[in-house]
C-alpha cells in the first residue's frame, strides 16, 4: 500500500543526501549567511540576478536534514523566478509552516515544498526549515548582518 508520509520522508532525505545547487557561486552575486543556534544549522545563500530575475542560485552549509533539504528545495524551486515571485513563494512557505493546519488556506507551493508541511507540527524544526528562506531574504535585500533564528 502507498504511504504518502513515506514518500514525503523519501523526498526530504533525497534532498538532504543529494542537495541540489550545493556549490559556491562566484562573480557578481549577492549572498547572505544564516545560523540556527538551536541545532547548529549554518547556511550561505548565493544569488545571481539578471533584470530582477534569479538567473542562478546556490547554497553551502551544514545542518540537520530538514535545514539542508529546505535549502536544496529553495534553490531548486526559485531558480528562474523573479524577485517578486521568490518573495511570494517565501511568504507562502513560511505561512504554511507557522499557520495551524485547520486555519491554513490551501496555497499550492511550487516544486517539492509542500512535503515540508509536516514540520509545522514541530515548532523547533520550523526554525530549521525557514533558515535558508530568511537568509534568501537577506541576500535579496542586501542586508549585511547575518541571519539568526533566535
Amino acid at each position: 500500500m502507498f504511504d504518502l508520509h513515506e514518500l514525503y520522508q523519501e523526498i526530504v532525505m533525497d534532498h538532504n543526501r543529494h542537495p541540489r545547487n550545493f556549490r559556491e557561486l562566484h562573480g557578481n552575486v549577492s549572498s547572505a549567511e544564516g545560523f540556527n543556534p538551536l541545532c547548529g544549522d549554518e547556511v550561505k545563500i548565493y544569488i545571481r540576478l539578471q533584470d530582477e530575475q534569479i538567473s542562478d542560485i546556490s547554497f553551502q552549509g551544514s545542518g540537520c536534514a530538514i535545514s539542508k533539504a529546505s535549502a536544496s528545495m529553495l534553490t531548486d524551486t526559485l531558480n528562474g523566478m523573479t524577485i517578486k515571485e521568490a518573495m511570494e513563494t517565501f511568504k507562502s512557505f513560511r505561512n504554511m509552516l507557522i499557520t495551524p493546519s485547520e486555519n491554513r488556506i490551501n496555497n499550492e507551493l511550487p516544486g517539492d515544498l509542500d512535503v515540508l508541511s509536516g514540520v509545522s507540527q514541530y515548532p523547533a524544526r520550523v526554525k530549521c526549515a525557514v533558515l535558508a528562506w530568511h537568509t534568501l531574504d537577506s541576500a535579496l535585500h542586501g542586508k549585511k548582518d547575518g541571519v539568526t533564528t533566535e
